[in-house]
């Protein structure tokens, strides 16, 4: 689809690492190539579809915003040099960059014509909501006013841009962080259509070449990226990104041990004592080679249970009795299962569903749930399931990556009568199966979009049922309904972080969502990488990032 003029590396090198359906090979002499494994797939390069941290890594790569999280989840510029707030707090300006060019492409004709301006954001946000595109993000700019002419996005030249709110929304400024919020050219879009999925055009320091789904995707240098490091060199450093998608746990292991992979996330039953020691230090035998990077995680994870839908799917399931999903619980330890089977990494969830990292997060007011089968049992019985008598099965779904933690919790469940099976089920399906209200007791997470506790309870306010927005358990409750909303126009932070501690408190009462853990970033490293880093969200960020 590229001209051949774009590619600006040796055609031994792309030949190497673009037509290679195993796994990654060693790079030529020379060249830096990034090489990481995504187990889960990737469903869309579209930045509108990266609801989910396979798609939003790639994506990271490829695409920009107007704004940018750095390591510590400050808000900074991007493509907008600056902005600025009205008093009011509801108009939004920002002054953009004109240094900025969508990646090179046969329908441009000049690099005149790839300068990104405050129009292609008109576009790209506009077409975020547009209903016949149904994106999975398009929920973002629900607080975005709405005027007879359509979405308050208003372009007043080619470098300034307004965005208007119906009310203030402190978290706004996170939000257009979001991959959700990349501006896309509006000629590629259009030529390519729904196919736009797989014909990726963007301006970030990566530019797409190539994807064979479940088989490769690589990236190239942007030799055009507008960002430059603190001594004045452009970025990014590295020459290209390849990723491949070997779903095995344990294959992908091992060629990250041959260092046929550069990087691992994350931990798995299949290697986690192999890598680490019981207390999560990393094993003493690959300290010669390996660098453990590991920090909080704002990611929480958890059972999710859907309590309404039109489908008939809660209507059988004693799992639409609030004591019932209660007893589950208070039905298996946290702790024990933190400790034996993820080795101590993250903490247990004791609290609430806002995960430890963001200032919400009240361990000592917000009561959560710890194991105490007593009052498991006791709930059963006056739920009319005296110790699971007459009680009819349950099935959890998830991937084989969290069998082992599920197992647990079933066999844990079951010593107290509960008939539960386990459904082992591909991410992919099982992520379809939730976003369309098919499943009724799942293993999901929740990692920050944007770092503001608003962004999980999100998944709690009844304008957000998927597929609309991220309320995967239909949850409604009125008054949880109430606070959000008034939660969206309070500035000062204290007063709405009281109220986002009583819509946690509410949730955790009616248990939606039964809550697992609070994550721990983890990522092993060859010792020749430099300048991985890590965040709170476990963005993948490699435009800094060196091989030597």
């Amino acid at each position: 689809m590229f001209m051949f003029h774009r590619i600006l590396i040796p055609l031994l090198f792309t030949a190497t690492i673009f037509f290679s359906c195993g796994y990654a090979p060693a790079p030529p002499e020379g060249k830096q190539v990034f090489r990481y494994n995504q187990s889960s797939g990737i469903s869309s390069l579209d930045p509108a579809f990266s609801r989910d941290q396979a798609n939003i890594w790639a994506v990271h790569q490829m695409y920009n915003s107007l704004l940018q999280l750095d390591d510590n989840l400050n808000v900074r510029p991007s493509i907008a040099r600056r902005w600025e707030v009205s008093p009011e707090g509801t108009l939004y300006t920002f002054y953009l960059r004109d240094d900025v060019y969508f990646h090179e492409h046969e329908l441009f004709h000049s690099k005149e014509d790839r300068r990104v301006t405050a129009h292609d954001f008109v576009y790209s946000f506009n077409r975020l909501l547009d209903p016949s595109l149904a994106a999975p993000g398009a929920w973002v700019f629900n607080n975005v006013k709405e005027t007879p002419s359509g979405y308050a996005f208003k372009a007043l030249n080619d470098t300034v841009l307004q965005i208007e709110l119906k009310r203030p929304f402190p978290a706004f400024p996170g939000i257009l962080t979001m991959k959700y919020c990349s501006v896309v050219p509006e000629i590629i879009v259009r030529h390519y259509g729904a196919d736009f999925r797989n014909n990726p055009v963007g301006t970030g320091p990566f530019y797409f070449k190539m994807w064979e789904e479940n088989i490769k995707l690589v990236m190239l240098r942007n030799p055009d990226y507008f960002e430059r490091d603190d001594q004045g060199q452009q970025l990014p450093y590295l020459d290209a990104v390849s990723v491949s998608f070997i779903i095995d746990k344990q294959s992908e292991f091992l060629e990250f041990i041959k260092g046929n992979l550069d990087f691992l996330s994350g931990l798995d039953a299949s290697y986690k004592d192999e890598l680490l020691t019981r207390n999560g230090n990393l094993n003493p035998r690959y300290r010669d080679r390996l660098e453990l990077i590991t920090q909080p995680y704002l990611n929480t994870e958890y059972l999710g249970i859907l309590v309404n839908d039109s489908l008939g799917i809660v209507q059988n399931s004693p799992l639409r009795y609030k004591k019932v999903r209660q007893a589950i619980n208070y039905g298996f330890d946290r702790k024990r299962m933190m400790r034996y089977l993820r080795n101590n990494i993250g903490t247990p969830a004791l609290s609430g569903f806002i995960p430890m990292g963001l200032p919400a997060f009240d361990a000592e007011k917000t009561q959560g749930y710890s194991y105490n089968p007593q009052k498991a049992r006791r709930l059963l019985r006056e739920a009319g399931f005296p110790d699971g008598e007459g009680m009819p099965p349950i099935t959890l779904v998830t991937t084989a990556s969290y069998l082992d933690l599920t197992t647990f919790i079933q066999h844990q469940l079951q010593d107290l009568g509960m008939n539960v099976a386990i459904d082992n089920t591909p991410p992919a399906t099982l992520r379809e199966m939730v976003a369309n209200s098919r499943v009724n007791f799942f293993r999901a997470s929740w990692i920050a979009d944007y770092p503001d506790a608003e962004n999980y309870l999100a998944l709690f306010y009844s304008k957000n049922f998927t597929p609309d927005g991220p309320n995967y358990t239909h949850f409604y409750n009125p008054r949880f309904d109430s606070l959000y909303e008034k939660s969206q126009t309070i500035v000062n932070d204290s007063l709405r972080r009281e109220l986002y501690r009583q819509m946690d408190q509410l949730v955790m009462e009616e248990a939606p969502v039964v809550v697992l853990y609070y994550d721990q970033v983890l990522r092993f490293v060859h010792n020749n990488i430099r300048d991985l880093g890590s965040n709170p969200l476990n963005l993948l960020t490699l435009k800094k990032v060196r091989k030597i």
